[in-house]
């Protein structure tokens, strides 16, 4: 034990030179769909009103996954193949908890939205990228998969309020659909998720939900125990924190990048520097739901990446363009690896007794900084830790019996 804690104390020593505010947490009630819609003013001194914020625990199966390698010739007379029976990283996901922020910071009006939909679909580990190899036992079992994503609006909440209450639906509805299942699941989750942000897009008009020129970002997470699967239109952003590497996995469309600036010169689109890259100098990204008014050159057509879950991976930072204006990705992982760490470490000796879950802390903590490097939109941050809870000494009980002596650690 005592071992353990020094080489957590080395580790936050290393980082201690960052600076880590406080930041109240709020409310702490669970709920499938958090909507930050409704938060309102912030004071010009930097206080921040109608702050959004919740915590929680999300729980997932275990699986087990055997594999067969590829054969490994020792020299060109000897070919053997090799059979190893390897755990997926999912068993010991035993669950994840998370927490999220929501403010309108310095803007007049709350345009963000989130959603946090714990068990929106339940699929056999073979669905989403685990339990695949060849007789095994666990790719029939059902398994909970979670959703988390994060909406900013422009010209409008209408749309982000949509998404938040829609999106996680239509994708559902859509992964039922029937497909041949013969093209894999990965190539499943991408026309699933591909067609969900064209339906909703879709419907924002056919159901009047606001005029042509509001519309939103849609950054968001589709969690398994072994997959990250990410979906992606705009400027709000995905990193996981793994081990010390802070890893991108939404790209922003912004108009300036190469292949979108390609896309709406070939569709016969400008793209004008006006207060940074816009197309026709008004939208500062080339993708997003809504906006009819600057079809074909700005599209609802998500990116989609899918990343194995490590042993090594901390958590996730979902945030909208209000944090990642004034933070690096090497910065909020930074910020998000030390705190969970020292909360994880204070736990483990019983000291954290404030109520606040590590994500959340991590979560407040990002937007405090975002609030005092000035930014000036409204900000969004899910924060969902990733490393299974460690029973902590406070959790154990002696128990003896006639010849030795044991402790046995009651679950958390």
């Amino acid at each position: 034990m005592e071992t353990l804690l020094e080489e957590e104390e080395q580790r936050l020593d290393r980082v201690d030179s960052l600076h880590e505010p406080d930041l109240t947490s709020t409310s702490s009630s669970l709920s499938s769909v958090f909507s930050a819609v409704d938060s309102r003013s912030a004071t010009s001194s930097g206080d921040i009103y109608g702050t959004s914020g919740s915590s929680g625990e999300i729980l997932t199966a275990d699986a087990v996954v055997p594999m067969l390698l590829e054969p490994v010739p020792a020299c060109e007379e000897l070919k053997a193949t090799v059979t190893a029976r390897q755990k997926c990283v999912g068993r010991n996901n035993k669950g994840v908890t998370w927490g999220f922020t929501s403010v309108i910071g310095r803007q007049r009006e709350m345009e963000d939205a989130v959603a946090v939909v714990p068990a929106f679909m339940s699929l056999t580990c073979d669905h989403v990228g685990g339990c695949t190899a060849p007789g095994s036992r666990t790719s029939p079992e059902i398994s909970p998969i979670h959703f988390f994503g994060v909406y900013d609006g422009h010209g409008g909440s209408q749309v982000a309020k949509f998404c938040a209450e829609r999106m996680h639906g239509v994708i559902a509805e859509e992964w039922d659909r029937e497909v041949d299942e013969s093209c894999g699941w990965q190539r499943r989750w991408e026309v699933a998720l591909s067609t969900s942000f064209e339906r909703a897009d879709s419907e924002v008009l056919t159901a009047a939900v606001a005029p042509e020129m509001v519309g939103s970002t849609a950054a968001i997470v589709v969690l398994s125990g072994c997959q990250i699967i990410t979906s992606n239109c705009g400027d709000s952003r995905v990193v996981l924190c793994r081990g010390t590497e802070t890893i991108a996995l939404t790209v922003d469309q912004k108009p300036d990048r190469q292949d979108e600036l390609m896309r709406i010169e070939r569709d016969g689109g400008r793209v004008i520097n006006w207060n940074g890259a816009r197309v026709f100098g008004v939208l500062a990204m080339s993708r997003a739901i809504g906006d009819r008014y600057l079809r074909p050159w700005v599209i609802p057509v998500p990116e989609v990446t899918f990343t194995n879950r490590t042993d090594d991976d901390e958590c996730l930072i979902i945030a909208s363009d209000g944090l990642w204006d004034v933070m690096s990705n090497e910065e909020a992982g930074e910020v998000a690896r030390r705190l969970l760490r020292r909360r994880r470490r204070r736990a483990l000796m019983g000291e954290v007794d404030d109520g606040v879950s590590p994500a959340q802390a991590v979560a407040d903590n990002l937007t405090a900084i975002a609030m005092g490097r000035n930014s000036c939109d409204n900000i969004s941050v899910i924060v969902v830790d990733l490393k299974p809870k460690r029973k902590s000494p406070s959790n154990a009980v002696k128990k003896k019996d006639k010849n030795k002596k044991s402790w046995f650690c009651k679950p958390y």
